[in-house]
């Protein structure tokens, strides 16, 4: 009798989707159909509510040109119009501070079809923005279709991400691509081939090393990950460990040209970090390390960012009630930690808190070393909104889940409202310095015929990157 063929063992039964969450689910959604045109409703008009808050009225707010935008257009209109030029190994600029090349690229592309303006520029981030969204939907869907609608309600409308949305600069990246970084780690843990280890491995060194700082401790994350499965879920790490190889071997392949960069380049590569920290002598910070890692936890519902790009009425990253509907997550993600994917959220979110920990310089909290949490954080908020829910219907039934689920709606819709109404109510004296507002009515005075201006060469790269016409035969310097 013939043999047959062994079938492929077939990926563990997924635990993030608990079977009494699906049951609640059906409970409060009796009708399938109505909760389906819910769901697709809800995304529908979180997307729209992102577009909104990213592209409204960006010709003007936040107005001015900030001198590391510059930076970003003036490399990118280098790329299309000087002959020869391209980052060094073509992935990184050495100037302004040291830079990677992704975000510039496609800033150069959207240049060469919609005109070369700061108005594009920020289109480009703000693009970004609203992509990031869609990646933290993508991201938490393997929780649940509500969990992932809570999570992108969450991102669409956060003010802090909103505001980084609307500068034109390579942060704004890092949402879509964190979430994009963790994405393939869940596909490799689903589907544990070489193959895919080998497509987890690339996009992870993709995210790592050509966007932005924080996500550079993407290994972290996953050396974390990893020994925790090897304490806790021995099996799951036996079905990964077959893929190391091939997670290695493309890391590097996609890694090169910055492993060259950083080789060839090290004080340029390395000078940004090694600026900002503790160790470094000539670091200036508003407080002692102890009060800055202090003020950078109060970011969670007490202290706003104090540097003008970011500030916003000193408003806090998260609100008191959206910083406790974050620790239903931590507490519901810590209960179900055995799941492989539970942990990498958590794992995720202290490893993704170092960077704005350990990096002192300028004022505390500092937003913009927060965002490799960004991801993870909204993967936290939405399963605490589905605690939330699940609780209260425990607790007092199935209509005070359902006046849940509405108040969870009505205060994330709040939450976008008031993110708006903050950020378009600043006075303008609030960011008029960090915009360099001086330098942009320079720029027009300098674009017109037989004028001249005099500034530093620092300043001649704002001014250069706002009038794009302008070149130094228009200024002394």
């Amino acid at each position: 009798m013939a043999r047959a063929l062994p079938r492929r063992s077939a990926a563990p039964p997924r635990e993030d989707v608990a079977p009494h969450s699906r049951d609640l689910a059906a409970v409060l959604f009796p009708y399938a159909r109505t909760a389906a045109l819910l769901a697709v409703g809800a995304l529908v008009a979180i997307v729209a509510a992102a577009i909104v808050l990213r592209f409204a009225d960006l010709a003007n707010l936040p107005g001015g040109l900030y001198g590391d935008e510059a930076a970003e257009g003036l490399d990118a209109q280098r790329m299309l119009h000087q002959p020869g030029f391209h980052p060094d190994w073509f992935v990184w600029f050495q100037d302004d501070g040291g830079r990677e090349a992704l975000f510039a690229y496609v800033v150069a592309g959207v240049f060469h079809f919609f005109g070369e303006t700061v108005l594009t520029l920020r289109g480009v981030a703000a693009g970004f923005g609203v992509a990031g969204v869609i990646g933290v939907w993508v991201l938490a869907r393997r929780w649940g279709t509500w969990v992932a609608l809570a999570a992108a309600a969450w991102a669409a409308g956060s003010l802090w991400l909103v505001v980084v949305s609307r500068d034109g600069m390579r942060n704004t990246i890092v949402p879509l691509f964190g979430s994009l970084a963790l994405l393939a780690l869940l596909l490799w843990l689903d589907r544990p081939s070489r193959r895919i280890a080998a497509l987890a491995g690339g996009a992870t060194a993709l995210c790592m090393l050509y966007t932005y700082q924080p996500l550079k401790l993407l290994p972290v994350v996953i050396g974390f990950w990893l020994w925790w499965l090897w304490r806790s879920d021995p099996a799951t790490f036996r079905r990964l460990r077959v893929g190391f190889v091939p997670f290695a071997a493309a890391f590097l392949v996609v890694a090169a040209p910055m492993i060259a960069v950083a080789i060839t380049n090290p004080s340029n590569y390395f000078g940004r970090a090694a600026a900002v920290s503790p160790l470094n002598p000539a670091v200036t910070s508003d407080s002692n390390l102890l009060f800055h890692m202090l003020r950078t936890i109060g970011a969670f519902g007490f202290t706003g960012d104090p540097n003008p790009r970011q500030d916003v009425a000193g408003i806090p990253l998260l609100s008191i009630p959206l910083a406790l509907v974050a620790l239903l997550g931590i507490v519901r993600l810590w209960r179900g930690r055995r799941d492989p994917a539970n942990s990498l959220i958590l794992c995720s979110l202290p490893v993704f808190l170092v960077p704005a920990l350990l990096a002192v310089a300028d004022g505390s909290p500092h937003f913009l070393r927060l965002l490799g949490m960004a991801a993870p954080l909204g993967v936290t908020i939405g399963l605490g909104a589905a605690e939330l829910v699940e609780q209260l219907h425990g607790r007092l039934g199935v209509w005070a889940a359902r006046v849940a689920i509405g108040g969870v709606a009505l205060g994330l819709a709040a939450t976008a409202l008031g993110s708006w109404q903050a950020y378009s109510a600043a006075p303008l004296a609030n960011r008029y310095d960090a915009y360099s507002f001086s330098l942009i009515a320079l720029a027009d005075a300098a674009a017109q015929p037989n004028t001249a201006v005099v500034v530093d060469i620092y300043d001649d790269r704002r001014i250069d990157r706002k009038s794009t016409r302008l070149n130094s035969s228009h200024a002394n310097i």
